[in-house]
């Protein structure tokens, strides 16, 4: 680079020949400066601003924000006709107007005083602008737990112990103290090269983890496997467990592998608050990252409501939690769950329904079959709670005003609660409306309770990603003719009342990306682009359109959490949630590998930029 040279001062010394040459000129030059640089400042503010002018307080009490230029109509409303408009009006933390710039404006002006200036923002070419995007069934503090030593990736026991012995050696604190206890979450036997379950001698084969605390859940969050040493400490075991499995060897001794009820036998250590917190940041990050609004949490015992509780007192919400109260006691609990409604600084919790469980999960053979497992013909999975008992709870949270929301995965499971819910439903003065009992999962069904889910009403809240994850291994424990009724997703929402049908992801089971799961729903594909069926998807016939599964996730999840004329769509009158993604996952013509590349841009809540920028 060639060195400036030295400025002259005024009065010293004569002006070179180039001065002499544009001194006429120089006051022109400077003009012309002074309104580029204003026109630079003009679009940069007003025209096209950038991420730090959009991001978070920053945005100014009301705005309007357009997709593009404002005439590519890329905002996707999910009214009731699934209209598309170019712009977005926000009024503090709600949608006041949409359609084009020039109709937001004109509502503006007559809506509020025509001297107010009211700023427009413009997205990248390209980029859509979608509702906040929302998980009806998932698990915030497990998210954040799981993350800090996550195996779902490991192949083989081998890679889990390289995996621990790794966290061992990356924690030294953990590593002095022989007594600390360690915690993972995502192995899964099936697949494994044995495809077998694990057990405590194979923690020993790694010289750092023998005589250590370790506990590791399964990726389904139904089965522990624990070390010796937790074995140890254990008081006598009975021979059996009601709704349970304790694995066992040649001898008869516990092999170090508890499966569904029987996991309430490992004498865990309590979350502590610094644990609990360090949970949840993670979770809340992750979470605006990927669009997500509002998240169901299917499993808030006592302690984590209190703990979401004092998060919203403080308004410490970046999202909205609505909670499903989890008391593990076949006696009733209702007592022990507080109904908030729009609680807390921000009214981000709701605490207003409760979790049941009827079985375990497909892939540890715990889930409750009518008819013997096609590969396992010695049983028919576990029923986790007797039906008598099961109904006795769901009468008494009836009767207490709780919406009842009850896992079942296996066939016989689904028919248990599809008969409870039509007993409490057929009484005269029953509102299914006024109730909204949930099915979480509704993953293997009769063909009849396919069709008798939605005669009465119930919602079936789904986990694409279940299928996708499962497809591999679900028609070898099913058989050619019970997978018919499997992961019907689409026939779910052609039989349930007003195409109800609302998806979630059950993270940390899943990936936390709701995009994941839409994918999943559209294309019934794994992520590599394959699946059993090649590359038209697992079962195609079930798969949903692209409106249909973002509806499930915006509008289709409010209404799940008795929400859809507060969120869930893009019109007046509604809450300003809305996430900005960098390409159109919505054009049915596009390839379907386009929605796994799509970026958030922004996630935005109460009309403010949480995540990212425009």
């Amino acid at each position: 680079m060639e060195k400036p040279s030295e400025p002259t001062t005024p009065g010293h010394g004569p002006p070179s020949n180039t001065d002499a040459l544009y001194a006429p000129f120089r006051p022109r030059r400077q003009l012309l400066v002074l309104v580029a640089l204003l026109t630079a400042v003009f679009y940069k503010f007003f025209v096209f601003p950038d991420s730090a002018r959009i991001a978070g307080t920053k945005l100014p009490e009301s705005y309007v924000l357009c997709t593009h230029d404002g005439s590519d109509a890329g905002v996707y409303t999910v009214d009731d006709a699934d209209r598309r408009v170019s712009c977005i009006g926000v009024k503090r933390d709600v949608v006041f107007a949409t359609g084009s710039r020039e109709d937001v404006h004109a509502s503006w002006t007559r809506d509020a005083d025509a001297d107010a200036k009211l700023a427009t923002f413009y997205t990248k070419p390209g980029a859509i602008i979608v509702p906040g995007l929302a998980d009806a069934h998932a698990h915030v503090l497990d998210w954040g737990f799981k993350e800090q030593l996550p195996l779902e990736e490991c192949k083989s026991v081998a890679e889990i112990r390289a995996k621990l012995k790794q966290y061992l050696l990356d924690h030294p604190d953990v590593l002095r103290d022989s007594s600390a206890w360690i915690q993972g979450m995502g192995w899964d036997q099936t697949k494994w090269p044995s495809a077998s379950f694990p057990t405590a001698d194979d923690f020993d084969e790694e010289p750092l983890l023998r005589g250590r605390y370790v506990v590791l859940s399964r990726v389904d969050g139904h089965a522990s496997w624990v070390s010796h040493r937790v074995l140890d400490d254990m008081s006598e075991l009975p021979d059996e467990v009601d709704g349970g499995l304790i694995l066992r060897d040649g001898s008869g001794k516990p092999s170090g592998v508890f499966v569904d009820n029987a996991m309430a036998l490992v004498p865990l250590p309590k979350w502590t608050d610094a644990q609990m917190s360090g949970y949840f940041e993670t979770a809340m990050k992750d979470a605006l990252s990927v669009g997500l609004t509002s998240i169901h949490d299917a499993m808030a015992t006592p302690e984590n409501i209190q703990f979401f509780k004092k998060q919203a007192e403080a308004g410490t919400l970046p999202i909205r939690l609505y909670l499903m109260g989890n008391v593990q006691s076949d006696t009733y609990w209702g007592n022990q769950i507080p109904k908030l409604i729009d609680y807390g600084r921000d009214k981000r919790l709701n605490v207003r329904s409760i979790k049941l469980f009827t079985d375990g999960a497909l892939g540890s053979w715990g889930a409750a079959l009518l008819a013997p497992y096609s590969d396992k013909p010695d049983t028919t999975g576990l029923m986790r709670i007797q039906a008598a008992t099961l109904k006795n709870l769901v009468e008494g949270f009836y009767r207490d005003g709780f919406q009842v929301n009850i896992h079942c995965i296996g066939d016989r499971a689904n028919k248990v609660v599809l008969d409870i819910f039509e007993d409490i439903l057929s009484r005269p003065g029953v509102d299914v409306e006024t109730w909204r009992p949930r099915i979480e999962h509704a993953q293997i069904m009769q063909l009849s309770d396919l069709e008798r889910i939605g005669r009465l009403g119930v919602i079936p809240s789904v986990q694409p990603t279940h299928a996708t994850s499962d497809m591999w291994y679900a028609e070898t424990r099913l058989g050619p003719e019970r997978i018919k009724g499997a992961y019907a997703y689409q026939t779910l929402r052609q039989n349930s009342r007003n195409g109800i049908i609302a998806l979630g992801s059950d993270f940390p089971v899943e990936g936390i990306n709701p995009l994941l799961g839409f994918y999943a729903a559209v294309s019934r594909l794994s992520v590599r682009g394959d699946s059993p069926n090649g590359t038209e998807g697992w079962y195609p016939a079930e798969a949903l359109t692209r409106a249909q599964a973002l509806r499930a996730m915006t509008r289709n999840a409010a209404y799940a959490a008795f929400a859809e004329k507060e969120r869930g769509t893009l019109v007046p009158g509604m809450k300003a949630d809305y996430v900005v993604l960098d390409r159109n996952i919505m054009d049915e013509r596009s390839p379907v590998v386009e929605i796994l590349e799509a970026k958030v841009l922004a996630t935005a809540v109460d009309g403010r930029v949480a995540y990212g920028g425009i």
